[in-house]
């Protein structure tokens, strides 16, 4: 941590702190939050369920609106169900926004951080990642495409939308096996997940760029190619440690983009919380131009320390899971 702030405070970033109980814990629709309920005192008001962050970033970004420049913050969030080596239902966060960096230029400070807080060499599981080598920088369509896979042409650029049945038949053909009933969205992490991320972040780190724009969420889409998003994940030692984009600043494009996450998340689950309207109010209000990035901060200490799992790397509140 004391690494951590000092790389950061040296390139101009200012800490914050933003509040962990909120009336919208993130638009994320896979993920879970923790509920609260808070009950004014002496009866005084009405009660509201209120919810334990599962990201600062709607917080921070707020902040951007008001003026507070480039910005980081080490935040303790909490993402419900999520256990395993790697995982933890409350966990630290890492967030850091850069105004005027461009994806490119938050890639190249990523880059230098990993090899000012991590050691030369790290391992997880068997694979190992040299961090004086300069990263690989490659595109989810380039990435697809080394498995035999044209996964953009399965996006429509002007609905930013997914055709599973297309992206099948592109997978077949190239051999691979899909397995049935899938739609776009889950086909596309199973591929990722047997074919793509296996080959990422090891013998030397890797940026993934350039994410189809059904996988948007709250990246700006790419001007050169619509069926794209200027979004990247960095991984090493075959490990995603974090997730960036380059920040929508559209606020219309961005209540859409929430309105179809609410509908989802009504869909899949039944529940959850709406859009978060303070939010959309800052970015009509204008966000500058800035790119940002979310990374594990346990996992990156679990790297540092060369340990198997987080568990190795948690003080207290270690949480069973399968194997343990």
């Amino acid at each position: 941590m004391r690494d951590t702030r000092a790389f950061w405070e040296a390139r101009g970033c200012m800490e914050v702190e933003t509040p962990a109980l909120v009336p919208v814990p993130g638009m994320e629709v896979h993920l879970h939050a923790f509920r609260s309920r808070f009950e004014p005192h002496l009866g005084r008001g009405e009660g509201r369920d209120l919810w334990l962050r599962t990201s600062p970033e709607l917080a921070i970004k707020r902040l951007l609106v008001g003026g507070a420049g480039s910005v980081f913050e080490i935040a303790r969030v909490w993402r419900n169900g999520e256990v395993s080596p790697r995982h933890a239902p409350e966990f630290t966060m890492l967030e850091v926004y850069l105004e005027g960096a461009g994806m490119e230029g938050l890639m190249d400070a990523v880059e230098d951080y990993l090899r000012a807080v991590l050691p030369p060499r790290v391992a997880h599981a068997g694979v190992e990642t040299d961090l004086s080598l300069p990263f690989e920088r490659v595109s989810v369509a380039e990435a697809f495409a080394r498995a035999g896979v044209d996964v953009l042409a399965s996006v429509d650029p002007a609905t930013a939308e997914g055709d599973g049945a297309a992206l099948a038949a592109a997978a077949r053909a190239a051999g691979l096996a899909v397995p049935a009933g899938l739609g776009w969205e889950d086909l596309f992490f199973h591929l990722m997940l047997e074919h793509v991320e296996p080959c990422l972040g090891r013998g030397r780190g890797s940026f993934l760029t350039h994410w189809p724009a059904p996988q948007a969420a709250l990246a700006r889409r790419d001007p050169a190619d619509p069926r794209a998003a200027l979004r990247f994940e960095v991984f090493a030692a075959g490990l995603e440690l974090g997730n960036a984009f380059d920040e929508l600043r559209d606020a219309a494009e961005q209540r859409a983009r929430f309105a179809r996450d609410v509908a989802e998340r009504e869909a899949l689950h039944g529940e959850g919380w709406g859009v978060d309207e303070d939010f959309l109010a800052a970015l009509d209000a204008g966000m500058p131009a800035v790119s940002g990035i979310a990374m594990g901060f346990d996992r990156l200490a679990m790297l540092a320390a060369g340990v198997p799992s987080l568990d190795g790397v948690r003080w207290l509140g270690a949480w069973p899971y399968p194997g343990a």
